[in-house]
């Protein structure tokens, strides 16, 4: 008969082609969910470290229902230019007070993407798939609430981003 073997987490999957992914230096793979208070207060903290950051997303829509629709609007973004959705992310947590539809299609129009396109995508299938792999991978990787990161091989604990900068 086997020993029992402790019961834990899947490391997060490796950061892949994929991944939405900006910086230099030690690779950190943040989980956020775009309507968390919290994790807009992080992340200009977080962005502006010297590291390369891979975000994922972590919709907790049982606390912030609208938070799918957001996550959504980033991924739609990305599908007609990645730096969209670096825009569409930083600017939804750095004015977490204008997420509605009119002012999603502000941005979309100030991107100069196609708002047509865009209001699609993010009803799409492959954009909500998107989201929920990462959120499933944040799952089996023991994320339960956000931010949550990892870096060098384990989960970051702390407040990010001094966390974060401890581990450089």
């Amino acid at each position: 008969m086997s020993e029992p073997q402790p019961l834990g987490s899947a490391p997060p999957a490796p950061i892949g082609p994929d991944d939405h992914v900006r910086g230099s230096g030690p690779e950190a793979i943040v989980y956020l969910d775009l309507a968390c208070p919290r994790c807009a207060g992080s992340w200009a903290g977080i962005r502006a470290l010297p590291m390369r950051i891979c975000l994922r997303h972590f919709p907790i829509a049982s606390k912030r229902p609208r938070s799918p629709a957001l996550h959504a609007a980033t991924e739609a973004a990305a599908l007609q230019s990645e730096g969209a959705f670096w825009a569409m992310w930083d600017s939804l947590l750095d004015d977490r007070a204008h997420v509605d539809d009119p002012h999603l299609w502000e941005r979309i129009e100030g991107l100069g993407l196609d708002l047509e396109r865009f209001d699609r995508d993010r009803r799409s299938d492959a954009v909500a798939e998107r989201i929920q792999r990462d959120f499933r991978g944040g799952i089996r990787a023991g994320v339960t609430a956000t931010p949550a990161a990892y870096a060098r091989g384990g989960m970051v604990l702390g407040e990010l981003p001094d966390a974060l900068e401890r581990t450089l």
